[in-house]
Order: structure tokens, then C-alpha cells, then sequence
């Protein structure tokens, strides 16, 4: 009897275990079964964005042998940038396209990313997320939200669109302009002289039409394929702020992929992320030209006195940072002299 139940013990310790090891296993994918991600996107598919996210899509494919599937749900369809994010962090999504901005809601120390004229140029800005700041991101990200950040695809520096011709400093008092939700940005625009207001992006053309504003700011690109160039038929070339776009991927998600697809899935998303960035300078060089053919008129300014503006203003509202990031900033723009 006693070697009966030692035998049944036996048996069920083996079946216990068999089990335990079973759950830890990952599932495998194949090419005729593989893993299908859902990434969301505000932006049609007209934009470079969406060109971009494609190419993502196509690199991880390519990367993984065809294990790891990326489709990409373009035109706010499943919701606008937070809302998205929030479904990444509750694990209802897999993957959500997102402004920098936006996630300064969870991780405040990235409003040092808001700040107008932070950046030069394109080499400083794409030194800080493919270095420290990136890191630093990346770790806040997981830590505060529960999610990866798994790449960085940009909307690059941002212009003013007007319906009167800005050409110089004095040009921006008294002049109504739609900006984000942003007090950086809004900052900015106040040191100008200008009345910066606040309102959802979907409502600017409305505005811009019916003369509630007189200018909003954007990229180049974005005026062509919003058509702002119906009612706006100059750009100043302000340069005043640069956006990146954040590829945010739910844990449950990224749990989801075996150890050995990790590495290609990342790297395919990088070189999507890297791809992306010269679609941008393509599609601004070529919305440049079409605008132009539009009757739109394209005006330099005195970017130095825009700037020494706007320290004097952040200086005024006592704009601080913390001092990890802030030396994570510097480390880029350091980093950008030898690019």
C-alpha cells in the first residue's frame, strides 16, 4: 500500500512539473502562423508617418523571417495619441504611435524635450533618443507606465503657417495662434508677442477659415496634406520646436515575443524608425515645392532673437529640468558635433 501511494505521489509530481514547465514555455511562431501586432496611428495614410510605420512593419517582418506581423491602423481610428497610450498601458493594445508631449502626463522630466529651440538640428535631436535621453525614456517608460518604448519616428521641427506674412519679430504681436496644450510652446509664442491659444488639431482650419485664429504652426508637410494652404499662404521658417513620435508597446505584448525574436523584432523597428526620418526630409522638400506652386509664400526670420526671446520668458517662469536629463541633453548636443 505504502508503495502504491509513493507511486501516485510520483506520478502527480511528474505531471505538476510537466505542467509548470509547460506555462513557461513560449509559443511558437511561425511564418504561416506568426505572432500579429496591431499598431495605431493618428495620421493618415497620405503622411509620411504612415510611409513610416509601413516600413516598420516591413523591416520586423523581413527581420523575423516572417514570424512577427505589424499592421498598421492608420487615421485615428482606434483613438487619439493618449487614448491609445492608456490601451498600451492596460494591455489592450499592442503598439501606439505618440508625440513626445504626451507622455510628460506619466513622466514629467521629458518636458525638457518641450522646450522651443532646444535643438539646432536634426543630428542633435536624433543623438538624444539613440543615446542617454532614449535610455532614460525607455527606463521611466517601463518603471512609470508599464510599457517599452521601441523606437522614435519624428515629426521634426515645426513652422508657422499665417494668413498675414510674419517676416520678422514685430510681425507676431497681437497675431492669434493655435499651438498644443503645451506651456513650453505656449511660453514661446507669448515671448514672441503673439496670443497663443489652445485648441484640438482636428478644429484649426475651421479657425483658420472663419479668422477665431490667424496662424497655427506645424510641419511643412503637414500643411500640404491638411490642406492649411487653402486659407494660409505663408510659412515662416521658425523652427521653433521638434517632435518625435514614440513607438509604445504593452508589456503583455512584448511578452508575447520569444527570446530569440526580441533582438531582430528591435532592430527591425529601428531601421523602420530610421527610414521613417528621411521620408520626413522627402516629404518636406517636396510639400515645399508643391506649396510653392499653391501660391504659398516661405519667409526667414531672425531665429537668435526668437530664441534669446524665449530664455528670457522660461527664465521668467522659472523653467528647471532635472539634472540627470538635462546632462543627458547636453551629452547629445556634444555628441552632435562629431555626427
Amino acid at each position: 500500500m505504502k508503495k502504491f501511494l509513493c507511486l501516485c505521489m510520483t506520478v502527480l509530481l511528474i505531471i505538476t512539473l510537466s505542467g509548470c514547465s509547460g506555462q513557461k514555455e513560449q509559443r511558437v511562431y511561425t511564418k504561416e502562423k506568426p505572432l500579429v501586432l496591431r499598431m495605431a496611428l493618428v495620421d493618415g495614410e497620405a503622411t509620411c508617418y504612415y510611409k513610416g510605420a509601413k516600413e516598420v512593419s516591413k523591416r520586423v517582418y523581413d527581420k523575423t523571417d516572417g514570424r512577427i506581423k505589424i499592421n498598421v491602423i492608420p487615421g485615428g481610428a482606434l483613438g487619439g495619441e493618449r487614448g491609445t497610450v492608456e490601451l498600451v498601458m492596460n494591455g489592450d493594445l499592442d503598439i501606439a504611435t505618440s508625440a513626445n508631449s504626451v507622455l510628460t502626463n506619466w513622466i514629467p522630466q521629458m518636458a525638457i524635450l518641450d522646450q522651443a529651440y532646444l535643438w539646432k538640428n536634426s543630428n542633435e535631436a536624433h543623438a538624444a533618443v539613440d543615446g542617454a535621453v532614449g535610455k532614460l525614456i525607455e527606463q521611466e517608460a517601463q518603471k512609470k507606465m508599464g510599457v517599452h518604448v521601441i523606437g522614435y519616428m519624428e515629426s521634426g521641427f515645426r513652422d508657422v503657417f499665417s494668413v498675414k506674412p510674419i517676416e520678422k519679430v514685430e510681425d507676431f504681436k497681437g497675431v492669434k495662434i493655435r499651438t498644443m496644450q503645451n506651456r513650453y510652446h505656449m511660453a514661446a509664442f507669448k515671448s514672441f508677442g503673439a496670443m497663443p491659444v489652445a485648441l484640438p488639431f482636428g478644429e484649426q482650419f475651421t479657425a483658420l477659415q472663419q479668422g477665431t485664429i490667424d496662424a497655427c504652426e506645424n510641419g511643412v508637410s503637414g500643411c500640404y496634406t491638411n490642406g492649411f494652404y487653402e486659407v494660409t499662404k505663408n510659412i515662416t521658417n521658425t523652427h521653433h520646436a521638434f517632435v518625435y513620435i514614440l513607438l509604445c508597446m504593452s508589456d503583455k505584448s512584448w511578452n508575447m515575443i520569444p527570446d530569440d525574436l526580441r533582438q531582430p523584432f528591435l532592430e527591425g523597428v529601428k531601421e523602420g524608425c530610421d527610414a521613417e526620418r528621411g521620408y520626413l526630409v522627402e516629404a518636406n522638400a517636396d510639400a515645399t515645392q508643391k506649396l510653392k506652386e499653391k501660391g504659398v509664400t516661405f519667409h526667414d526670420i531672425d531665429t537668435a532673437q526668437l530664441q534669446a526671446l524665449y530664455k528670457k520668458e522660461a527664465a521668467a517662469k522659472g523653467f528647471t529640468f532635472d539634472p540627470v536629463w538635462q546632462q543627458a541633453v547636453d551629452q547629445a548636443i556634444e555628441t552632435a558635433k562629431s555626427m
